[in-house]
């Protein structure tokens, strides 16, 4: 029996939620389902990549062989075979990860909430780059913290500036490897004066690592968990050399850490699907990634020199943009007067998209600046949106 004319809740939210913002990229993404759109705004993985056969004859053999299994509730640490892959695969140069460091996750977004439900307390301290992730500082905020920007420069990441900056604070978060959103990677040199900077002062490093494989050149940089195991928190993903749509992520720690993240992840989904990593190891345990990553990595290259070229024939000189040899961003600064969110509105009526730059930073935003997206987009339409763009920059340089 239905109550008739029931009084109107009003939902009393907690402050945290109150606190909570929509993603500027996903907002973003409700207007580039218009096909019209020429769009460089998703850090979407080109779907031309994605291994279809191979992961529908995977599925067909999961269910065939172990379908029970697979479709029953799982361990909360992860489907053992593909933690021992995945610590087989981190292992090497005198470092041995083990399969109990190893933490699967439902997409390393999850990673990033756990981290913060279990080291950050309303009002500590978080290191991030600057600009950084917006997901991770998403993830962060809902634990309220208080951000502490890092200086970056075209060798990313400056260690120098974090020993003033970590009185207290309970991480570092950093993507060395083509990061999103500015494309570029810390030097080698870096990347061992950070790890040690961060050993001497006792502050865990997060080093966030989804692109890492897809470097053009086809050598990437050491991993910084290689350097310090017992410091460093390892987050990697299936998204970007397989498929986003599996939400399939891992997470290597120190064993007191992963055990508390396992805690706080019985408390939050209790498992990852069962089905999918036995699906995801049933494709790559032969060394499939081995044959398909560069595949990937041509793609994405060949698509990135056509959207450098096109920045270099159309944008204006008083702009200015990285050059990454890998992933899947570039990152563009503008004349200091011009606001990038004014700019996308002008934009989206000339059917292009790209994603503003002021999201990404933690404190002061610099609006002059744009990320661009180059994967999912053909390189005829890549000069065309770039075209359009720098139009309406040259516009905007003459209202000084």
């Amino acid at each position: 029996m239905r109550i008739e004319n029931p009084a109107p809740l009003s939902w009393r939210f907690t402050q945290r939620a109150q606190a909570l913002q929509s993603s500027a990229i996903r907002e973003i993404l409700k207007v580039t389902m218009r096909p019209e759109i020429i769009s460089f705004a998703g850090g979407l993985p080109s779907p031309a990549t994605f291994p279809v056969e191979r992961m529908q004859a995977a599925y067909e053999t999961v269910l065939t062989r172990n379908g029970r299994v697979a479709l029953q509730y799982g361990p909360s640490d992860g489907y053992a075979p593909l933690r021992e892959w995945i610590a087989d695969s981190l292992s090497g140069d005198g470092v041995r990860i083990l399969p109990q460091q190893v933490l699967m996750l439902s997409g390393s977004q999850q990673g990033l909430d756990l981290l913060g439900k279990v080291l950050i307390d309303e009002g500590s301290r978080v290191l991030v780059e600057t600009p950084s992730y917006l997901g991770a500082l998403q993830a962060f905020s809902v634990y309220r913290p208080q951000f502490m920007s890092v200086p970056t420069d075209a060798d990313g990441l400056v260690p120098q500036a974090v020993p003033g900056l970590a009185d207290g604070a309970r991480l570092l978060y950093s993507l060395p490897n083509f990061q999103n959103p500015t494309g570029r990677s810390m030097t080698l040199a870096r990347r061992v004066e950070l790890v040690e900077t961060c050993a001497r002062l006792g502050l865990p490093l997060v080093e966030d690592d989804p692109y890492g494989a897809l470097s053009y050149r086809g050598e990437p940089l050491p991993k910084m968990l290689a350097m310090n195991p017992g410091g460093v928190v390892y987050l990697g993903s299936f998204s970007k050399v397989l498929t986003p749509g599996i939400r399939l992520g891992y997470l290597v720690a120190p064993e007191v850490l992963v055990a508390k993240l396992e805690q706080a992840k019985q408390a939050t989904d209790l498992h990852t699907a069962q089905i999918t990593q036995m699906v995801v190891h049933e494709v790559i345990k032969d060394g499939f990634l081995d044959q398909h990553i560069p595949t990937i990595r041509n793609l994405y290259a060949n698509q990135c020199q056509a959207m450098l070229d096109a920045l270099q024939a159309h944008f204006p000189a008083e702009t200015s943009w990285t050059r990454p040899e890998g992933g899947m961003f570039i990152w563009v600064t503008l004349p200091a007067h011009i606001d990038s969110m004014e700019l996308l509105q002008e934009a989206v009526e000339r059917h292009v998209a790209f994603v503003p730059g002021a999201p990404f930073y933690a404190n002061v935003p610099e609006k002059n600046t744009l990320r661009l997206s180059f994967v999912t987009v053909p390189p005829e339409q890549i000069r065309t949106g770039v075209a359009i763009l720098a139009e309406l920059i040259r516009a905007r340089m003459t209202w000084r």
